[in-house]
C-alpha cells in the first residue's frame, strides 16, 4: 500500500532516500542561494559561525505538520522571524543532530525521545554570519511544548502539504546592505514565513517533493 505523500511516514522514507547530488556539494543548487548567485560568492568569503536547525515533522493520521516558532523581538539577530528551532553549534556538541536536539530543548521545551531525526538538507550560508545544517526529523505526538520566553514568543504548526506546495512560495526581494536580494516568502494566515526559514523550506521542496 502507497504511503500519503504528506505523511509522517512518506516524508521518512523520502529524508532518507534523497534524490540528487549529494547534500556537501549540492547546497548551491537549492532554494534562495539559486536566485542570489552574486551575494553567495561575497557570504562564501566570510568566517560563518557553524550552527543546525530541526526541522521538526509531527506524525499525525489527518497529515504531517511542521512545528515553527516565532522568535522575541529583542533578540540581536533574526528577531521577531519565523524560524525553526536551532541555533550555533557548541564546542561539546558531537554533530548538527546533536545540537538541534539541544537547541529545540533549550528554546521549546521538546524532549528529544519524542524526535527520530532521519536526514539532512544541504547547509544553508546567512549573510548574517553562519553555516546552517537542517536536520530532518519525525516527532511523535505526546510531547510537550514549553516556550524559552528569552528566546520564542509563540510556537505553532503549519501542514506539510501547505509548505510542499509550490504555489504557496512566494518571490520577492528588498535591498540590503546595497545589494539586492532575492527570497522566497510564505504567507500564513497572519505570520509571514521568509528568510532562512523560507530558503530552507524551498530547499526541503525541492530535495524531497520537486
Amino acid at each position: 500500500m502507497s504511503l500519503d505523500i504528506y505523511s509522517a511516514a512518506d516524508f521518512r522514507h523520502r529524508a532518507l532516500n534523497q534524490i540528487g547530488a549529494p547534500i556537501e556539494h549540492a547546497w548551491r543548487d537549492h532554494g534562495d542561494h539559486v536566485l542570489n548567485p552574486q551575494s553567495l560568492l561575497e557570504v562564501e568569503g566570510l568566517k560563518l559561525k557553524d550552527a543546525a536547525v530541526l526541522v521538526p515533522v509531527v506524525d499525525d493520521p489527518d497529515g504531517a505538520k511542521v512545528i515553527l516558532t516565532q522568535r522575541t523581538a529583542t533578540l540581536r539577530k533574526h528577531s521577531g522571524q519565523v524560524a525553526f528551532p536551532g541555533g550555533g553549534i557548541d564546542e561539546g556538541d558531537l554533530s548538527p543532530e546533536v545540537a538541534a536536539l539541544r537547541e529545540a530543548r533549550e528554546e521549546i521545551g521538546l524532549d528529544p525521545s519524542f524526535v527520530e531525526t532521519v536526514g539532512r538538507l544541504p547547509q544553508y550560508l546567512s549573510g548574517t554570519g553562519f553555516r546552517i545544517v537542517p536536520v530532518l526529523s519525525v516527532v511523535r505526538r505526546g510531547f510537550v511544548i514549553e516556550p524559552n520566553p528569552d528566546e520564542v514568543d509563540a510556537v505553532f504548526e503549519v501542514p506539510l502539504s501547505f509548505l510542499m506546495n509550490p504555489d504557496n512560495h512566494q518571490r520577492d526581494s528588498r535591498t540590503w546592505q546595497g545589494i539586492v536580494r532575492h527570497f522566497y516568502v510564505m504567507p500564513y494566515g497572519e505570520r509571514q514565513i521568509w528568510g532562512i526559514t523560507a530558503g530552507i523550506i524551498r530547499t526541503l521542496y525541492e530535495r524531497l517533493y520537486a
